[in-house]
């Protein structure tokens, strides 16, 4: 691993150490102290189990709002690394979790990991081959075996969805043009307040485009969440 490699992977970790900080900052920790005392009791092998030894193993715990995140690390058995959380959020993309923190950390990762391109694609994929598990929750699966969870995500070749999914290119299109407009405002946004005309001028359009592009996507996911009026009209037709 070279200079620059190891220089991206401490600039990753220290980012994700000051985003944790700040939420615990802001926010009671007790009750999520209290959650992992509980989950230490449980049975060796459960899920619970895990992530509590996981989480006394980094001397962490539990993130108010994100405690399905160390959820998914455990399951997917994803290590508490600057690498391994990219690796994760490449996995629950291709998951179907299409969420903004989930691409701001992937493009992070892209333009800082450009070694592991492949290895992001890889994990791609097997989010892809994999049941969703967006939704699990610590309460409903923390009793559960860890083995035989992990053998459950894995999705039945028959059960998987075909490779053209257009409402889900559209949803993977949608945030992409959300998180890209939000990160070209935020890097023009220091140039506009220049006294430099072509400064002003030269980062003024692209904020403009950026803009244009979040509120494109966020129609586009509007229009998805929209209820689909063809079935209304099945379902009228059928009763009537």
């Amino acid at each position: 691993m070279n200079i620059l490699q190891r220089i991206a992977r401490k600039i990753i970790k220290q980012s994700f150490d000051f985003s944790v900080s700040i939420i615990e900052f802001f926010s009671s920790m007790e009750p999520y102290k209290e959650k992992v005392s509980e989950l230490r009791k449980l049975e060796p092998g459960t899920l619970g189990k895990e992530i509590a030894t996981c989480l006394d193993l980094h001397q962490l715990t539990l993130v108010p709002t994100y405690e399905s995140h160390d959820l998914k690390h455990v399951l997917l058995d994803y290590k508490m690394t600057a690498e391994d959380e990219i690796r994760m959020q490449a996995f629950m993309i291709g998951n179907g979790n299409y969420s903004i923190p989930s691409f701001a950390i992937l493009i992070f990762g892209v333009v800082l990991l450009p070694d592991l391109w492949l290895t992001f694609y890889s994990d791609y994929k097997k989010g892809k081959r994999s049941i969703q598990i967006s939704e699990w929750t610590i309460e409903k699966y923390a009793h559960r075996n860890l083995i035989e969870l992990r053998a459950e995500i894995i999705k039945p070749i028959g059960k998987q969805k075909p490779i053209i999914d257009m409402k889900r290119i559209t949803k993977f299109g949608a945030f992409a043009s959300i998180t890209a407009g939000i990160f070209g405002m935020l890097f023009c946004l220091p140039f506009l307040f220049s006294s430099n005309m072509a400064d002003l001028v030269g980062a003024g359009f692209p904020f403009i485009g950026g803009a244009i592009l979040s509120v494109g996507g966020l129609l586009a996911l509007s229009n998805l969440s929209r209820p689909d009026k063809s079935q209304y009209l099945t379902t009228y037709i059928d009763t009537h």
